[in-house]
C-alpha cells in the first residue's frame, strides 16, 4: 500500500478533521505589534500566524498540484526537487508530486546556489518548487540548469524565471490522478546531511516510506486523539517520517516555525499537543530557561504532553534525567536511524525502557540489526564494532553512484559507519561515527563518551570532541566547549574535572566556543576541524 493511500483514505473516513496547522509566531507577533502601533482591531490569536487544513483539503491540494505537474509533462519516474522552509504547503506538494508517480526530492533549506545545483542534476531533477528564501540562490543558477524545465514558485511576488504555484493550481481538477503506484515504485531521493562530505542522493521505494508510518505508529502508539508538534525540517527525512505517524492514524499535527522555548511550550499548551520531538539543543533551552525563571510553566496547559522523544544525535543521559525531574509524567523515547534507513526508527529505546536511557535501544519495528568487526563477523557483546541495519525501510541505492553504494549495501545490510556496542540485555549503545573515532597512541578514543562526561557538568551547555593532528601521537583529542548563558569557566577547570577520565581520554585541547549543528541536530564536527587550525593550537598536557 503507497504512502498516498493513506493520504487518500484520512480524506475519506475524516474530511473534516484537522490534518495540519501551521503556526508562525513572528507573525503574530508582528501583528500585534501593528495593532498596537496603529491602534488597529486586536488580531484574533487563533488567526494571526496560524492556518490549517483538513484531511479533505489537504488531499484536494495534493490532487491539485498533482495534475498541474501532469500539464507540465510529468510523467511517472521524474523527479521534482523540493525548496521550502517549513510551511502548510509543503506536504501537499511533497504527496502532488508523489500522486503522479513521480519521484519526491527534498533539499536542505541550508544549501548554497552552488549545492542546489550539485543536487538538481545529480538527481536528474526535471522540476523545482522553491519558496521566496530561495529566490535569490535561484536566480543565480537558473540558467545553469537546463533540464530542470518546470519551476514553481511558492508565495508572493512571483520571479520572472518562475510560475506561481498559487496561481497555477487553482485552475487544476481536484480529482486523483489515474496514475498506478505500487510499493515497489521508486517515490523518494533523499539527500545525506553531509556531515561526513559532500551529500549523497539516498533512493527509496514507497515500500520505504509506508514502512515508517508502520513503524513510527508501532513506536509511539499514536491514536486520532493524538496531536504531533513537528519542529525540524520537513526535507529531512526525521521530520517527515515521525509525522507520518500521524497520518497513518489520522490525527493532528502543528507545524512550529521557531524553535524559543516559549514558542514550543505556547504551541503545545494552545493547540493540546501529546507528542513532541525535539532536538538535544531544543530540549537543552526549554530546561534551562524554567531553570532561570524566564519561562515559567503555570502560565501553559501541559497536562496532555504525554510523550517527549529526541533522535538524530546521541542523547546525553543527564538531560533525560533533568527532563524527568520537570516533567515527571512524560513517557520517554530515542529514535536512531539515517537518511539510508528512511529516517528514525530502525533502532528506538521503547516507551517502556527509561532505565536503559543511554542506549539507542532495541531493532525497531520490522528491523534487524548486528554489530560486526572489519570482516563483517558479529561481535561479542560489549565489544565495540560497526552497527548494520536490515529491513523493509533500507535504501535501493545511493542514486547514480554504484561505488558508494556498494561501501555501505552488502546482501541486504546496511553498514551504518557507526560504532555501537551491545550490552547483556541486547541494547544498544552508540559509541561514535566510525570516521570521528580518535586513534591516540594506538588506543581508540570515542568522542561521544568524552562529551556525555563533560555535558554533566553544571556549567557545561554543549561539547564537541575532534581529533586533532599530533607528531607523536598521532593524534589527540580535542573539545571545544559551550557554555551555558551567564556562567565562566577556564581550562584548569575543566583540566580538574576531567581527572575521572581515564589519562588517554582526556582533552589535551580546550577550546571555548559556539557548537555548530546542523538543521537535524546533528554537530557539524566536518565544520569545527575546518574552523580550527590544529597547527597554531597549544596541546594542554594532562
Amino acid at each position: 500500500m503507497p504512502i498516498t493511500d493513506y493520504l487518500e483514505r484520512n480524506a475519506k473516513e475524516f474530511p473534516f478533521d484537522i490534518s495540519l496547522v501551521e503556526i508562525n509566531p513572528e507573525a503574530e507577533a508582528n501583528a500585534r505589534h501593528t495593532w498596537k502601533e496603529f491602534e488597529l482591531i486586536e488580531p484574533n490569536p487563533h488567526e494571526a500566524g496560524r492556518k490549517e487544513i483538513t484531511w479533505k483539503e489537504f488531499d484536494i491540494s495534493a490532487n491539485r498540484f498533482a495534475n498541474l505537474l501532469l500539464t507540465r509533462g510529468v510523467k511517472k519516474g521524474d523527479k521534482i526537487a523540493i525548496l521550502m522552509m517549513n510551511c502548510i504547503e509543503w506536504l501537499p506538494v511533497y504527496f502532488g508530486i508523489l500522486k503522479t508517480g513521480a519521484l519526491a526530492v527534498p533539499l536542505n533549506f541550508r544549501y548554497t546556489a552552488d549545492e542546489i545545483k550539485y543536487c538538481l542534476k545529480k538527481a536528474d531533477c526535471s522540476g523545482l518548487v522553491f519558496g521566496p528564501e530561495f529566490v535569490g540562490r535561484m536566480e543565480s543558477i537558473c540558467d545553469l540548469i537546463p533540464k530542470v524545465r518546470t519551476m514553481l514558485y511558492v508565495g508572493e511576488d512571483c520571479p520572472t524565471f518562475a510560475d506561481s504555484y498559487d496561481q497555477c493550481v487553482q485552475y487544476c481538477s481536484e480529482k486523483k490522478p489515474a496514475i498506478t503506484i505500487t510499493d515497489n515504485d521508486d517515490g523518494a531521493i533523499y539527500f545525506s546531511s553531509g556531515t561526513t562530505g559532500f551529500p549523497k542522493a539516498i533512493l527509496h521505494k514507497h515500500l520505504s516510506l509506508t514502512h515508517a508510518a508502520r513503524c513510527e505508529q508501532n513506536h509511539h502508539k499514536q491514536t486520532r486523539n493524538d496531536v504531533f508538534l513537528c519542529i525540524p525540517p520537513l526535507y529531512h527525512t526525521g521530520a517527515k517520517m515521525h509525522w507520518f505517524g500521524s497520518l497513518f492514524s489520522g490525527s493532528k499535527a502543528v507545524i512550529l516555525k521557531g524553535t524559543k522555548p516559549e514558542y514550543i511550550l505556547k504551541a503545545a499548551s494552545d493547540e493540546r499537543c501529546t507528542i513532541v520531538w525535539l532536538l538535544v539543543p531544543w530540549a537543552q533551552d526549554i530546561l534551562d530557561s524554567i531553570d532561570s525563571g524566564q519561562v515559567n510553566l503555570k502560565e501553559y496547559q501541559l497536562d496532555q504532553w504525554r510523550l517527549m522523544h529526541i533522535g538524530a544525535q546521541p542523547v546525553p543521559p543527564s538531560l533525560v534525567k533533568r527532563w524527568n525531574g520537570v516533567f515527571p509524567h512524560h513517557e520517554y523515547d530515542t529514535n536512531y536511524g539515517l537518511s539510508e534507513s528512511i529516517g528514525p526508527g530502525c533502532v528506538h529505546l521503547g516507551l517502556e525502557n527509561v532505565h536503559k536511557v543511554g542506549a539507542i535501544g532495541k531493532a525497531g519495528y520490522g528491523w534487524k540489526t548486528r554489530i560486526v568487526d572489519p570482516e563483517k563477523n558479529d561481535v561479542k557483546p560489549g565489544t565495540v564494532g560497526e552497527l548494520a541495519v536490515s529491513g523493509p525501510g533500507v535504501m535501493t541505492c545511493y542514486y547514480n553512484d554504484p561505488e558508494a553504494t556498494e561501501e555501505v549495501l552488502q546482501e541486504g545490510w546496511l553498514f551504518t559507519g557507526d560504532m555501537a556496542k551491545m550490552d547483556e540485555d541486547d541494547f544498544i549503545y552508540l559509541v561514535d561515527r566510525k570516521k570521528d573515532v580518535i586513534i591516540s597512541g594506538g588506543e581508540n578514543i570515542y568522542p561521544v563518551q568524552i562529551e556525555d562526561f563533560l555535558r554533566k557538568h553544571e556549567d557545561i551547555k554543549d561539547v564537541a570532541v575532534i581529533g586533532f593532528p599530533d607528531p607523536r601521537l598521532g593524534e589527540i583529542a580535542a573539545a571545544i566547549i559551550e557554555l551555558k548563558e551567564g556562567r565562566d569557566l577556564y581550562e584548569e577547570a575543566i583540566e580538574v574535572y576531567c581527572m575521572d577520565l581515564p589519562r588517554y581520554k582526556r582533552p589535551r585541547v580546550i577550546i571555548f566556543a559556539d557548537i555548530p549543528r546542523n538543521p537535524t541536530g546533528k554537530i557539524e564536527k566536518p565544520l569545527l576541524r575546518k574552523r580550527y587550525n590544529a597547527e597554531n593550537i597549544v596541546s594542554t598536557e594532562v
